[in-house]
């Protein structure tokens, strides 16, 4: 099978993939890479419009998003091991904005970066099918540049809507299904219990444990992971210890209040087992001392102290 870059392997197991970036780049940073257009260097955007014209707004945002993420992915690149590009702020300009996602994680797999496609995907029969095909790629030998490594789905719809992603685990793809997520309303759902007391979260991480062991790769780990929110730090613990073979993907360290303490507990006793997502508080760091033309130099020295910080919390 062809491989990327650099030695770049598609038929390597997932999660065996993911920990060995880690551990060559001694870091457990994913940056997110949600391109909120309001909040974009205001130089990037004017040099967008004036190449795209004023009668092309989508062109023109979406012609800003990539020069701003070819900024991003090079000054990161050594400090994380994959980034996570959110699908909505590409999809909302259209046929555009899908390019510059298609292109953005063409550039991310130049710099031999694993990409998680933030999707939240998912539905039954043929068209969880066509939803594993557009993000993960089919079966064949080919190489794509613009497919994703990973994608976040949603398990609600039990194994059916679950298969067709693990399908390609062979072709060294992983997903990672919605368990306990960061947002404030999320326990309005997650926090229903059941007849024995239990949370459904709780059910929903024992399903994804049954479900993924049966893919695990060479390091233990499985290629259907597990999205846990860091904002939640009491529940990481228990999650942990009811998925020891699941990777996790930790939304909400850094912008939305959580520390590199709170996220620990999402490893195993190895440091090994989880990778933690921060988004705007790397991208728009250029903010904090209002300097927009420097905003990459910005985002890697934000990227690095994240890095750090999460590093110095697991040694303790």
């Amino acid at each position: 099978m062809a491989k990327r870059n650099g030695g770049y392997h598609l038929e390597r197991h997932f999660a065996d993939r993911l920990l060995l970036a880690c551990a060559q780049k001694e870091t457990k940073l994913v940056v997110g890479l949600d391109p909120h257009f309001d909040l974009l260097p205001p130089h990037l955007v004017k040099q967008a419009q004036a190449a795209a014209g004023v009668d092309n707004p989508r062109m023109a945002a979406a012609a800003a998003i990539l020069l701003f993420n070819k900024e991003i992915i090079e000054a990161v690149a050594d400090q994380v091991a994959a980034v996570k590009p959110q699908l909505a702020f590409y999809e909302q300009w259209g046929p555009p904005g899908i390019q510059a996602y298609e292109e953005t994680v063409k550039m991310a797999h130049q710099y031999e970066l694993l990409v998680i496609a933030d999707a939240k995907r998912n539905d039954i029969g043929s068209t969880a099918q066509a939803y594993a095909e557009a993000y993960l790629g089919t079966d064949d030998d080919a190489v794509r540049p613009h497919e994703a490594d990973a994608i976040t789905i949603n398990p609600y719809l039990g194994w059916d809507g679950i298969a067709p992603f693990l399908q390609r685990s062979s072709m060294g793809k992983g997903a990672f299904a919605l368990v306990r997520t960061s947002n404030p309303s999320a326990g309005d759902v997650q926090n229903a219990q059941n007849a024995a007391g239990e949370p459904l979260f709780v059910h929903v991480a024992d399903l994804i444990n049954e479900w993924g062991n049966s893919y695990r790769g060479n390091s233990g780990y499985s290629a259907l992971g597990a999205v846990v929110g860091a904002t939640y730090p009491q529940d990481i613990a228990l999650l942990r210890k009811r998925m020891p073979n699941s990777l996790f993907l930790v939304p909400g360290f850094g912008a939305q209040g959580a520390s590199a303490t709170d996220v620990a507990a999402a490893f195993n006793a190895d440091g090994q087992g989880a990778v933690v997502n921060t988004s705007r508080q790397v991208l728009f760091a250029y903010r904090q001392v209002n300097d927009p033309t420097n905003y990459a130099k910005h985002a890697r020295n934000a990227a690095k102290q994240a890095r750090l910080s999460l590093n110095a919390a697991l040694e303790r």
